[in-house]
């Protein structure tokens, strides 16, 4: 059995080991998951190279997942609808009433969840 290739943009990827935007990227990579950090200041996350935006992505991620404060995460909407992942996942803490109505209204599969728990892993153990 062939397992499908899955890749992921954590947006809001941070180089802080005690933020969530971190533990994500951990997380997905220990995963196996093809993970590409997404901050503005662009660098290095825990050895992977960080893109400036999701626009500098080498292929569209099957994933996204969101670690903005809602505000933010207003702005990078439709960046993230013109990636057009499988999934958007809008983690606790990132989501507003705006942000999850907005986000469905441009058509993205928007799910409410911890991302690092949909995966399997314990977002206190990383």
């Amino acid at each position: 059995m062939e397992i499908a290739r899955r890749s992921v943009a954590v947006v809001g990827a941070s180089a802080d080991r005690n933020k969530f935007g971190n533990r994500a990227v951990r997380a997905y990579h220990r995963q196996g998951w093809t993970v590409y950090p997404v901050n503005p200041r662009g660098g290095e996350i825990e050895g992977l190279p960080v893109y400036r935006s999701l626009d500098e992505l080498p292929e569209p991620p099957d994933r996204v997942a969101l670690y903005l404060p809602p505000e933010v995460g207003l702005q990078v909407l439709p960046e993230i609808a013109m990636a057009n992942p499988a999934e958007l996942f809008i983690n606790p803490g990132a989501d507003s009433a705006e942000l999850l109505e907005h986000a469905s209204a441009m058509g993205l599969n928007v799910i409410f969840a911890c991302a690092i728990v949909d995966i399997g892993e314990s977002p206190e153990a990383l």
